[in-house]
């Protein structure tokens, strides 16, 4: 039995925008542009070449894309302008896209309250526009905006307005949940109507996440006749997002109800960059990635409760639906005051610590986690501290920086600026250290009065030189008069690597300094450096 084809569109760069504090750049579009192309999409939705400088640049370059075809975004013409004599038509007509999508109202509400027009006036406006474009010689698509909540209020001319655009060549008809509001029985029922009017080989759906429904949507939409799916790398988009491609993706290769009978462009071994691609977007856009994003976030395949390692272990199946490598993703194996002997073993087997099961350091330090755990650490997301922790008491981390005493003072200067300033005591092979620094918070002085004045530090100056921190969180565990604070530090170095380390103290300077002093260990200690005397 033959499959049938099923077409990937991107808008990341076009609804993606919409996002409240995203504001992609020339350089951050070519750079998705071209892990998209890569992937293997089939069409890329640039932009609206006209509207902006920087989408009217970009669709001014050669991209040279191997895979997928630009498409360029706009509306159908205005009812003052013929199709030949818009000027926005025209700008579509004249970038360097390979396809052009319009969008139009398919709701005759909308058409009222927000065109101030006639039915009759929309559906021309339609028609006009989908010759004009296709006499181009562009392929063609018509976004049929709000059209299930058009049809719901009025299917006859829900319909009308698709047909406007199908009957004069239009090559896709893409069926747009505006609102977001739309439910997956809804979606079933009046997509499977519509395709008994319009071929589902020229049917699209464009969910919004409203109700936490686009991805299901849009499955639900294919299964009912569609075959062309839009959506964003990691489902963003205005207000609460649109279809996550990160998602549906790989549920159409590895879900057996659609691998058997859909093919895509995509090949099956670019699956593993998918975590890639959505960790990209996350590091253009400068903002943390959401551990628990289905298929490639961190925490997609975390395993925690002891019961459940145990399990995996024997079966990944268990508690896995699919293999993490097929996307790219990995098996985190979690540690925490839930964790049995499983969890232990698993953990220290993956950061390459080689223990028999029975030797009685297991027992300790799965104690020593729980202990840890009552006042106050997690290492859920401090890898970095535990496998310290683990490898110190297995004799394994050798000393390197001894710091004696520190002390971090806060002032207010006569311009009415905040300072802090800090002062600590080093000792490296037997030596004595000053280091001093200071920034905008007592933690910033601290970590700059060590690291800023790294020469000092003599054979740890090389290792320590490209550390930086990228990421400080604290959380209050309790209130009161004895109240315990978490300090979690992110790390980087010029290699790329980010770890993760904990502080636990009363005092949130203390255990800030107890989280950066792991974050400095961690870093010598992967780098192999030496230890002191």
């Amino acid at each position: 039995m033959s499959k049938e084809q099923l077409y990937i569109f991107d808008t990341t760069l076009r609804d993606g925008a919409q996002t409240q504090g995203v504001d992609f750049s020339i350089d951050d579009k070519e750079k998705i542009s071209s892990a998209l192309d890569k992937l293997g999409i089939d069409y890329v939705e640039g932009g609206w070449p006209g509207a902006n400088p920087t989408d009217t640049e970009f669709f001014n370059k050669n991209h040279n894309f191997k895979t997928t075809k630009l498409t360029a975004f706009g509306m159908t013409k205005k009812s003052e302008h013929s199709a030949e004599n818009d000027p926005m038509l025209s700008s579509l007509i004249n970038s360097k896209s390979t396809s052009v999508c319009l969008f139009g109202k398919s709701w005759d509400f909308q058409v009222d309250v927000a065109l101030g027009i006639s039915n009759e006036q929309n559906l021309m406006n339609i028609s006009e526009s989908t010759k004009h474009i296709v006499k181009s010689g562009k392929e063609f698509m018509f976004d049929a905006e709000h059209f299930f909540d058009g049809y719901k209020a009025n299917p006859e001319y829900a319909m009308s307005c698709l047909k406007a655009a199908f009957d004069n060549g239009a090559r896709w008809i893409v069926l747009c949940d505006t609102n977001g509001g739309t439910l997956p029985h809804e979606i079933t029922e009046i997509v499977s109507k519509v395709s008994k009017q319009i071929p589902g080989k020229n049917l699209g759906i464009h969910a919004h996440n409203d109700t936490e429904n686009a991805v299901a949507n849009s499955l639900a939409a294919v299964q009912a006749g569609v075959r062309q799916v839009q959506g964003t790398i990691n489902g963003l988009g205005e207000r609460c997002g649109n279809a996550n491609l990160m998602s549906l993706i790989p549920s159409f290769f590895l879900k057996k109800d659609f691998s058997e009978n859909f093919e895509l462009s995509i090949k099956r071994e670019n699956l593993k960059n998918l975590t890639q691609c959505s960790r990209l977007l996350d590091e253009i856009l400068n903002r943390k990635p959401n551990k628990h994003l289905p298929y490639v976030g961190a925490s997609a395949f975390s395993h925690k409760g002891g019961m459940h390692v145990s399990a995996v272990q024997k079966d990944p199946k268990t508690y896995e639906h699919i293999n993490p490598e097929e996307v790219g993703n990995s098996r985190n194996i979690v540690v925490s005051d839930q964790s049995g002997q499983s969890n232990i073993m698993s953990r220290l087997n993956s950061i390459g610590i080689k223990v028999e099961k029975s030797d009685p350091k297991i027992k300790k330090l799965l104690d020593e986690v729980k202990d840890r755990e009552f006042i106050g650490y997690s290492y859920d997301g401090a890898d970095a501290s535990f496998e310290l922790l683990a490898r110190r008491l297995m004799g394994e981390i050798p000393r390197y920086i001894s710091i004696n005493e520190y002390d971090v003072s806060v002032k207010k200067d006569n311009a009415g600026e905040i300072v802090s300033y800090a002062k600590a005591q080093l000792e490296v092979d037997g030596d004595k250290i000053l280091c001093e620094g200071q920034g905008n918070g007592p933690v910033n002085a601290l970590d700059n009065a060590i690291r800023k004045n790294v020469n000092k530090l003599a054979k740890y100056s090389e290792y320590l030189k490209d550390l930086r921190l990228v990421d400080y969180k604290v959380r209050i565990l309790n209130t009161g008069t004895e109240a315990v604070t978490r300090v979690s530090i992110e790390s980087t170095d010029s290699k790329g690597v980010n770890w993760f380390t904990i502080g636990v103290s009363p005092n949130i300077i203390d255990a800030s300094f107890k989280a950066l002093v792991d974050s400095l260990d961690y870093k010598l200690f992967k780098d192999k450096a030496p230890g002191s005397s």
